[in-house]
């Protein structure tokens, strides 16, 4: 794996956010231990300030479990999409340190985009996608842009949104009016896998947008003991695991399609 931990002459040393230091309760998923790549910790939400408006709004970082993720998307995919797999972007929206973004870039997505606004979580995502590319573990074309989702350029192919409850109702709001903005897409070509789905009113008060399933999507007991032991070794948290996660799939139906 490609590390940045040791940086060049005269270069400072990266920031080590709270909740990924061993004092801090730090406690590696089996993902990480078994695939050699840095996606676990728990980072609450006010430790992820940038100096950027919307930092306010970060919910927290945590990794998602893989079998939840690949759970959620084989029910998409039994959702009979508009357009073939590999037509789809997927784009994991508030990506963290990339665990989601590496399970879809084993997968034949037309590409895969991460979009994170932490700079210190984006560098570890793009080290972690570097050392997923050395191992022949990528299978589509793959990037991890540094940006605010509110301001990015979505493209207008097909795209599949995953988004792991990155932030709050303002964000999430400013996000779906500018994907609704963009009304030369077809139907059924932007479809949203929501994990954690806290902002759930958010999506049933936009038009435009349909949802195609809501409920719980369970952990396997190897990823529900992991998150439970993490849960458990964090230090002054406020978050619990459970075994399973709330959880919906919206599609782009266009305005009034509700």
């Amino acid at each position: 794996m490609k590390s940045s931990s040791h940086p060049a002459p005269g270069e400072r040393k990266p920031k080590i956010l709270p909740g990924l230091s061993a004092r801090d309760g730090y406690t590696p998923h089996p993902f990480v231990l078994d695939n050699h790549v840095n996606t676990s910790g728990l980072i609450p939400g006010r430790h992820l300030k940038t100096g950027h408006r919307h930092d306010r709004h970060s919910t927290a970082y945590f990794g998602v479990a893989p079998s939840v993720f690949h759970s959620i998307l084989q029910r998409w995919r039994r959702t009979r999409p508009a357009a073939p797999f590999e037509d789809f972007t997927f784009i994991d929206v508030g990506a963290g340190m990339g665990r989601a973004v590496l399970l879809a870039a084993e997968l034949p997505f037309r590409r895969v985009i991460g979009i994170e606004l932490n700079p210190v979580l984006a560098r570890i995502a793009r080290n972690n996608i570097s050392a997923w590319r050395d191992a022949g573990r990528v299978k589509a074309p793959t990037r991890l842009n540094c940006a605010d989702v509110t301001e990015f350029a979505f493209p207008q192919r097909p795209c599949l949104l995953f988004l792991f409850n990155p932030f709050g109702e303002t964000v999430m709001r400013r996000l779906l009016r500018r994907l609704s903005s963009r009304m030369d897409r077809p139907a059924g070509h932007l479809d949203l896998l929501y994990v954690n789905n806290e902002q759930e009113r958010t999506i049933c008060l936009t038009s435009g947008f349909t949802r195609i399933f809501q409920g719980q999507v369970r952990r396997s007991p190897a990823d529900a003991i992991a998150d439970h032991r993490i849960m458990a070794n964090q230090r002054r948290t406020e978050y619990m695991a459970t075994n399973f996660e709330d959880c919906s799939i919206w599609r782009w139906t266009g305005v009034g399609g509700q």
